[in-house]
C-alpha cells in the first residue's frame, strides 16, 4: 500500500459524550506475532504491508492517516449484578472505523492500549497468552457461525509486565460490527440524566444500531431488536457447550456479537452448573443460567431507555417489562430451533422434546456434548447410555445429511488451548498455528498437524479447568 488506510472516525464524531481523545502508548519494540490474512483482505488492508514497519505501526496506533481521531469509549455496567457507573475501556483505544466488502464499517480496537482516562487504578497493559487466547476462541466462534468480534492481530510490545510472574506485553487488535453495549446506554442515560440531551443521545445509539423495521417507538425498537439477537447468539452458544464467564452488562452487545473473551470456556462433560470463572464463586453466570442472565440484562437495558419510551416512567416501565416478560418463551424456540438443527429434524414439539431428554441423559452421565451430537454422524460410536433415546430419535426421520455441517468436529478444547498457550509463551507459535487451522475448520480434522486430542476432551482427572478475567 503506497497510502495509509481509509480509516474513519465515525464513532468519534457521533458520540462525542461518550468517549474520550486518548492515543495508544508507545510500543518501545514491537513484533507482529500473528496476523489475520484473510481478515484483513476483507477490510482492505494488504497483509504485506501489515508485516511491514509502517503496516505494525499503523496497528499499534501509531501511523494513523491525518485527521484520525482515536478514542477510548466509556460506558456503565452491572457486574456480577452491582452497577458499576463508570467502567469504560480501561485499557483499549478504539482507532477509528475501515469499511468492509460488505459494505459496512467495521471498529478498529486495540485493547492492551495502555492506561485511559478510565483506568480505574489498572496498568493498562495486557500480555500474551490472554491476547492469543482471544484471537484463537473468537476465530473459532467465527467459524463455527456465531456472532462475535474478531481477531486481526496480535502483536507484543516490548514491555514486561507483572501478572503471575514477569510476561512479555502484548497487544490484540480487535475488529467489530460496534463496540456499543448495553452499558453504553447504561452510562448515556446515567451521564445526562432526564431530559433533552439524555434523549438526544439515546437516539443516537438507536439509529446507530437499531433495526431497519420500526415499530414506531425508537426505545421499544431497540429494546426488542437487542434482546433478538443476544438470544439467538446465546442459544447458539448453549448449543456448543460455550461459556462466556462473564455476562454483565458492559460485556452485552447491541448488535448481538460475542465479546470479550477472558474467563470464556467450552465444556467438556456436560453439567448445566459449570462454572470456569475463578471470580465467579457464586455461580452467577454458569451455563444454566446464561439464557436467564440475558433477560436480566434485557431489563437493565429497558430501564435506561425509558426516556425513549414514553413520558410517563410508569408507563414506559409497563411497556418496556411488557418485552423483557417475554424473554424466556423467546429464548425456548430460539434454543428449540437451534437443536432440532442438531438433531437434523424439523423445529417443532418433536424434537423439543428430543433435545429436552437428550440434556437429561447428558447431564446424569457427564456425557461430551460436542461429542454426543457429532456420533449422530454415524462418524463414532454412541455412548451406550443414548441407545433408547438414539432409537426414537431415528424413528423421527433425521435429515443425516445436516449433521456434519451444524455439529462440529473440533473446538477449543481447554486442554487443546492451554497446551498451545503455554507453548507459544516459551517462544514456539507452531503449535498455536496448527490449533488455530484446526478450530477454524471445525468440521473436520483436516491435518495431520493438528494438535494431539484437539478433537476430544481432555483428562477426565484432571484438576477442574480455570479462567481468569482482566488479564
Amino acid at each position: 500500500m503506497s497510502t495509509l488506510p481509509p480509516l474513519q472516525h465515525h464513532f468519534a464524531e457521533t458520540f462525542p459524550e461518550l468517549s474520550v481523545p486518548w492515543q495508544v502508548q508507545e510500543a518501545p519494540e514491537p513484533r507482529l506475532v500473528v496476523l489475520n490474512e484473510g481478515l484483513a483482505r476483507e477490510l482492505g488492508l494488504d497483509p504485506k504491508w501489515l508485516r511491514g514497519p509502517e503496516g505494525i505501526a499503523f496497528l499499534c496506533g501509531r501511523n494513523l492517516p491525518a485527521g484520525a481521531q482515536p478514542v477510548a469509549q466509556g460506558y456503565s455496567g452491572h457486574q456480577f449484578g452491582q452497577l458499576s457507573p463508570l467502567l469504560g475501556d480501561g485499557r483499549a483505544v478504539l482507532l477509528g472505523e475501515l469499511p468492509h466488502r460488505d459494505g459496512h464499517l467495521r471498529d478498529l480496537h486495540v485493547k492492551g492500549a495502555g492506561r485511559t482516562p478510565f483506568a480505574r487504578g489498572g496498568d493498562g497493559q495486557a500480555v500474551l497468552g490472554p491476547m492469543l487466547r482471544e484471537y484463537l476462541v473468537s476465530e473459532a466462534m467465527h467459524a463455527l457461525g456465531v456472532p462475535t468480534t474478531r481477531s486481526l492481530a496480535v502483536l507484543t510490545t516490548g514491555l514486561t509486565v507483572q501478572r503471575q510472574g514477569a510476561e512479555p506485553g502484548a497487544m490484540l487488535v480487535r475488529v467489530a460490527r460496534t463496540h456499543l453495549r448495553v452499558g453504553t446506554v447504561q452510562y448515556a442515560r446515567l451521564l445526562m440524566g432526564h431530559g433533552r440531551a439524555s434523549e438526544d443521545v439515546l437516539g443516537r445509539i438507536v439509529e446507530e444500531v437499531g433495526p431497519e423495521e420500526s415499530r414506531g417507538n425508537a426505545g421499544l425498537d431497540l429494546l426488542e431488536h437487542v434482546i433478538s439477537v443476544q438470544l439467538r447468539a446465546v442459544a447458539q452458544w448453549m448449543r456448543l457447550g460455550f461459556i462466556h464467564g462473564v455476562m454483565n452488562t458492559d460485556n452485552t452487545t447491541l448488535s448481538g456479537e460475542t465479546i470479550d473473551y477472558g474467563p470464556c470456556a467450552f465444556m467438556d462433560r456436560f453439567d448445566p452448573d459449570t462454572v470456569f470463572s475463578s471470580i465467579d464463586r457464586a455461580g452467577r453466570y454458569r451455563y444454566r443460567n446464561q439464557p436467564l442472565i440475558i433477560g436480566w440484562n434485557a431489563a437493565r437495558l429497558g430501564e435506561a431507555l425509558l426516556p425513549l419510551i414514553d413520558p410517563s416512567p410508569e408507563t414506559a416501565a409497563a411497556r418496556a417489562m411488557e418485552i423483557v416478560a417475554e424473554v424466556p418463551d423467546r429464548y425456548r424456540a430460539a434454543w428449540g430451533e437451534e437443536m432440532a438443527r442438531a438433531l437434523g429434524l424439523p423445529a417443532g414439539p418433536e424434537a423439543l422434546s428430543l433435545a429436552d431428554e437428550l440434556v437429561e441423559i447428558m447431564t446424569e452421565h457427564h456425557l461430551d456434548l460436542t461429542g454426543t451430537l457429532r456420533s449422530l454422524t454415524g462418524e463414532s460410536s454412541a455412548a451406550p447410555e443414548l441407545a433408547e433415546w438414539w432409537a426414537r430419535w431415528e424413528a423421527a426421520g433425521p435429515d443425516r445429511g445436516q449433521l456434519a455441517r451444524v455439529n462440529p468436529l473440533i473446538i477449543p478444547r481447554n486442554h487443546a488451548v492451554e497446551n498451545v498457550l503455554r507453548e507459544a509463551r516459551d517462544g514456539d507459535l507452531a503449535p498455536f498455528h496448527a490449533l488455530l487451522d484446526a478450530v477454524t475448520h471445525p468440521w473436520e480434522l483436516r491435518s495431520r498437524q493438528a494438535p494431539s486430542g484437539c478433537d476430544r476432551p481432555g483428562d477426565p482427572d484432571a484438576p477442574p479447568y480455570v479462567t481468569y478475567c482482566g488479564t
